[in-house]
């Protein structure tokens, strides 16, 4: 790890999504772990906070006493980010949901289970991974509920790791490769989370929306200035926002 914090701190705020570590399905997991963490090294020299977006991890538990194998490169990367105090946020998407304490308490991130609204320079941003906002899809609605829900968390959790682990990296490899989501822009009134701001902006100004989930990349002004900024996989083509105190600015790696 090589980390270089002799360049003034904290000028620049980074966001990321769907890194999906743990995916094989075909794809170089392992390779995949390592662009992450390059990614970060590189950042975080001027990094003044990193948001991570959700579906950090393909497949997430954390029991009691044990937590899943592998990431070791990318948990000692942000637990060396987070020990330098630059502030690191983790937020729960649809595949790692079950994020509980252990990534705060071990690696000192920030944990979210709810979207974000806050300011940057003047800016108010709205971030969320994505999940459900603006569907109307009943079934992946349904879905979630059943995810959310408290008491079947703990009677899964009840499975030995060897069968719980094993189920939710199955689930979560085929739920991918069953989607069958789009990867076009649709348009305005039908990509869910396009309608889900225009929606929000009728209560309250916001200037950025910031998600994941979509797997699309996309950078669209609204018509009154407000822009959507969706973020894609590291599967297909890795890629970031950047917010440098006036612009926000899509990146690839």
């Amino acid at each position: 790890m090589d980390i270089n914090f002799n360049k003034v701190a904290g000028e620049k705020i980074f966001f990321a999504s769907d890194f999906h570590l743990g995916l094989g399905a075909g794809t170089d997991t392992a390779g995949r772990e390592r662009k992450v963490v390059e990614w970060l090294d590189e950042i975080a020299p001027s990094a003044k906070e990193i948001y991570l977006l959700g579906d950090v991890f393909d497949f997430w538990w954390e029991y009691r006493y044990v937590v899943p194998r592998g990431f070791t490169r990318f948990l000692g990367t942000i637990s060396f980010i987070t020990d330098s105090g630059i502030p690191v946020h983790l937020f729960a998407g649809n595949h790692d949901m079950w994020i509980g304490k252990y990534l705060e308490n071990e690696c000192g991130v920030i944990t979210h289970h709810e979207p974000l609204i806050t300011e940057f320079d003047g800016k108010k941003f709205y971030l969320a991974h994505g999940e459900g906002l603006g569907s109307d899809h009943k079934a992946f609605k349904l879905l979630l509920r059943i995810f959310r829900n408290r008491p079947l968390q703990k009677l899964y959790s009840a499975l030995h790791p060897r069968i719980g682990m094993g189920f939710g990296h199955w689930w979560s490899k085929n739920s991918r490769l069953g989607k069958g989501i789009s990867l076009e822009f649709m348009g305005e009134e039908k990509e869910d989370l396009i309608r889900y701001s225009k929606d929000l902006l009728e209560k309250e100004k916001i200037d950025y929306f910031i998600y994941g989930h979509r797997h699309l990349t996309l950078k669209h002004v609204l018509g009154n200035g407000s822009t959507v900024m969706i973020l894609g996989d590291w599967i297909q083509q890795p890629n970031y926002a950047e917010w440098d105190g006036v612009t926000l600015t899509l990146k690839y790696y």
